[in-house]
Parts: C-alpha cells; structure tokens; sequence
C-alpha cells in the first residue's frame, strides 16, 4: 500500500473517531483513534485525541495514560501537554498539574504564543506557588508586553496580574502595551482627585480649565454574528417558539425543525434560561448531527454556564473535523469564535 493510501486510511480513521466523541460515542472513538495509531505509530494526534474523549467524560487517570503516550512520541504536542496538566488537577495532584502547565507554557513561548504562554504560567502559579514559578510568569508577561498584544493578549495580561498582584488592574490604565508588569505602579491617569480631609470629588477631572473628556467611542459591532445571534420576531416569546418547535419536530422535517429549535435556543438564552436553550440545541442534533452551527451554539453556552474546558474541547473538535474536510467555511467561523472568546 502506498503512503498516499495509508495516509487516507489515517485520515478517515480519526475523522471517525473526531465524529463519533462528538456525538457521545466514546467507545466508538477510542475505537477508530486506536485504529488510526495503528496505521501512523509515528503521529501523536490518536492519543492526544483520545485523551480528550476520555477526559470530557471524567475518566482523568484514563486520559493521562494517553496523553504521556501522546508525549511520549511529540514532546511538544501542545494539546497533549494541556490535556495532561488538566488531567492531573482534575485527579489533584497540584504541585504535578503545576509543573506540567509550566512545561506547557515554555512550549507555548517557544512558539510565539506569548498570550497562551502567560495563561498556561499563570494556571501553575495558581496551583503550586513558587518564588521561581512567580519569576517565570513575571518574564513572560514582560514578553508578551513587548508584543503590543491585542486584546486577548491585554485579557491573559489582566488575569496574571491578578493572581501576581492580588488585583485586578484596568485594561485602559498601564503605560505601553497596555497592563504593567509586576511592581510598577498602577495609579490611573484621570482618576478623581483626592481631597484633604481624604473624600474623593467624584466629578472632579484633574487640571484647571481642562476640556472635559469626549464621550466614548460606541463599541463596534462584533466580526461576525453568533451562532444564536438570530432575528426573532418581534415580541415572540420561549412559549410561543416552543409550540412551534413541538410541531416541527412532531412533523420530523429537517429544516424547519433546525430552525425552530435554533430560534427556541435563542429566546431561552435571551431570557437567561442555559438549560432550556442547552436542551433545544440537543435536540436539534438528533436532526443534524453533524451541523457546526449547532456545535458553535452550545460552545457558547457552554460559555455563559461557565463550563469553558468543556466550551474548548467542543469547539477544539469542530476545528479538527473542519479542516479534515477541507470545510474553508467553518475553519473561518471556527477562527471567529475563538477570537470573540478571547
């Protein structure tokens, strides 16, 4: 067999196995990833995939064996590295979680990931402190300033800041790149004077006779629309959606159903209901299981309930089987809603 035909055999094999841990099927995708290991013993993607599937079932001790496999053959396997820092916290065994967020935050700064690297840092920080783990995160927020981040990058500077200094230090507020480092001073420019006897004026802007500050600029429309960003009708409610919904489902035609049970979501998510928009999206991938929309959908709830591991697996896996299929679009709306997670 040539190494073109072995490669698609791969391919299909771990396509199948991105589909089957997608739908639930976890023993079906240990299945097809301990396939597509046979076929390319050389790659580390089966086991760290693997890994994932049996760690988003909690099945921690489980996921660790595949993800020291995973390293075993890629020492830098970025997804296998978090995998295995995520799975020894989950098994709590801190001070080992900590050391493996540290290795992978210098795999992270090695490629150029300066804000991933800060994050990573900083989670090992927060598991085991350290005057030399402090020093290491103190380095890479210095590395990351020095790239002018974006802001995502001013996002991870903020969340290391807080566990460094013990405080949340405002986005618009630092010199340069925007946040300090460690020990410099976080006094905000334009604050409210201080008066003597130690009041704040709350109106009061430094300077006598200074134009008084333009109001802020309206913030732009987001890059592109969310996967429950729909135009419900005016005035319709989660009631009158959910009749709708019933009866297209109970007529199990596709499309309508898709769609009424997508506008349902929505209208539970407007109205602060997760679950209920959770459930509408669950049912709709009895209709189509292999719709990305869906999946980004509840990679925002997910989101909103605070479940971001799981939120990042999910959304992790439609990127993989997006680009397994060549699918330009949804590698797009994947890259988009990466960068409106920040």
């Amino acid at each position: 067999m040539t190494s073109e035909a072995l490669y698609e055999r791969y391919k299909d094999a771990l396509k199948r196995g991105h589909v089957a841990s997608l739908r639930g099927r976890i023993e079906d995708a240990l299945a097809a990833y301990a396939e597509a290991a046979a076929i390319a013993p050389e790659r580390s993607t089966p086991h760290t995939s693997a890994g994932t599937a049996l760690l988003g079932i909690r099945r921690p001790a489980d996921a660790l064996r595949h993800y020291d496999a995973a390293l075993r053959i890629s020492a830098r396997d970025e997804a296998a590295l978090l995998g295995r820092a995520q799975a020894l916290a989950t098994l709590g065994r801190r001070a080992d979680a900590a050391d493996a967020f540290d290795a992978l935050a210098e795999s992270l700064a090695l490629s150029g990931k300066a804000a991933d690297a800060v994050d990573a840092a900083r989670r090992g920080l927060e598991l085991a402190e350290g005057r030399d783990r402090r020093r290491t995160l103190e380095r890479l927020i210095r590395q990351l300033r020095a790239t002018e981040p974006d802001e995502s990058g001013g996002l991870a500077l903020e969340r290391a800041l807080q566990v460094l200094e013990g405080h949340a230090v405002s986005l618009g507020t630092a010199p340069a790149a925007g946040l300090p480092v460690a020990g410099e001073s976080t006094a905000v420019a334009g604050a409210p004077d201080q008066e003597p006897d130690g009041r704040i004026e709350l109106g009061r802007v430094p300077g006598e006779g200074q134009a008084p500050e333009p109001p802020p600029e309206p913030e732009p429309e987001p890059a592109y629309r969310r996967a429950l960003d729909r135009d419900l009708a005016p005035g319709a409610d989660a009631a009158a959606l959910a009749i709708r919904a019933e009866a297209a489902v109970d007529a199990r035609i596709a499309g309508p159903a898709l769609d009424s049970l997508m506008d349902l979501a929505a209208a539970y998510r407007r109205d602060g209901q997760i679950d209920g928009a959770m459930d509408a999206c669950y049912l709709a991938l009895s209709f189509d299981p292999d719709d990305a929309g869906l999946h980004l959908a509840l990679v925002e709830l997910y989101d909103e309930r605070g479940w971001t591991s799981l939120a990042t697996d999910k959304l992790n896996l439609v990127a993989k089987l997006a680009e397994l299929d060549g699918n330009a679009d949804v590698v797009s709306r994947v890259a988009a809603a990466r960068n409106d997670r920040g």
